[in-house]
């Protein structure tokens, strides 16, 4: 369809699947010796997803945990690629999804908002112009000569979000950044991704907050079990959302009487 910036067609992802020891030599080699070992196997994770997204348009992506949300925005950024299908993005990504993943724990915190900015497509130069900006809107300008390792988890995410929101992307795409920090960082948050809202900038959105949906996005996306239940409007979309689970816990009670 012209206009559109992002194309899925037929996508479907199957994931390995660990059992609860294999993080562990022990308890693998005792659960082996027990009887109790089982083999890995694959999930489905996405199946046979269709989807166009134009050019500018807001999309809110909306679904219970383990729907499949966080795995659809990784796999239009290309971190994860599909078993079946197709998946095309035109332009310039700058994916929010695990803040501060790509930091360099031993490098100071400026020469990270360097790295980091040049990993989202930004020069260099760029990101030297950007470098008092991004420190203030992190409220971290005490810390720029300081290793990262030396973050807390909060610190850093704020970082991570205040490096990728001053590049130019022409798709963002964000997992959950409104819960970063407290409130008033929140605040700070919303009216940042609010200036995205009024350009061309194409954005899709994972958030448990569907009162932000319906506000902000022009069209929501279901996922139930990995597949599309429902593409519309975004208040159609989080109604009907909310209808499921509303109707799944009155089916719970009634079976539990």
């Amino acid at each position: 369809m012209p206009g559109a910036v992002v194309a899925l067609q037929d996508v479907s992802l199957l994931r390995w699947m660990k059992d609860e020891y294999a993080y562990d030599l022990k308890n693998q080699v005792f659960s082996i010796l027990e009887g109790r070992h089982q083999k890995q196997t694959r999930k489905l994770v996405l199946a046979d997803i269709n989807v166009e997204i134009q050019r500018g348009e807001k999309v809110g992506l909306i679904g219970a945990n383990g729907a499949g949300k966080s795995t659809l925005l990784k796999t239009i950024c290309g971190i994860l690629h599909p078993t079946s299908g197709q998946v095309t993005a035109t332009g310039n990504i700058v994916p929010l999804l695990e803040l501060g993943a790509g930091f360099d724990p031993e490098l100071p915190v400026i020469e990270n908002i360097l790295l980091y900015g040049v990993l989202l497509g930004s020069s260099r130069k760029a990101m030297l112009e950007k470098v008092t900006s991004v420190l203030q809107f992190a409220e971290l300008q005490d810390y720029g000569s300081v290793p990262v390792k030396v973050l807390s988890s909060g610190m850093a995410g704020r970082l991570g979000f205040a490096i990728a929101t001053d590049v130019e992307p022409d798709i963002l795409i964000l997992d959950e950044v409104l819960s970063i920090g407290d409130e008033h960082f929140k605040q700070k948050c919303r009216r940042r991704i609010d200036q995205f809202w009024q350009d061309h900038v194409t954005v899709i959105v994972v958030s448990h907050e569907l009162e932000f949906i319906r506000q902000s996005c022009d069209r929501a996306i279901w996922l139930d079990g990995g597949r599309v239940a429902f593409d519309g409007p975004a208040r159609e979309a989080t109604s009907r959302y909310v209808s499921s689970i509303e109707r799944e816990a009155l089916e719970t009670i009634a079976r539990l009487r």
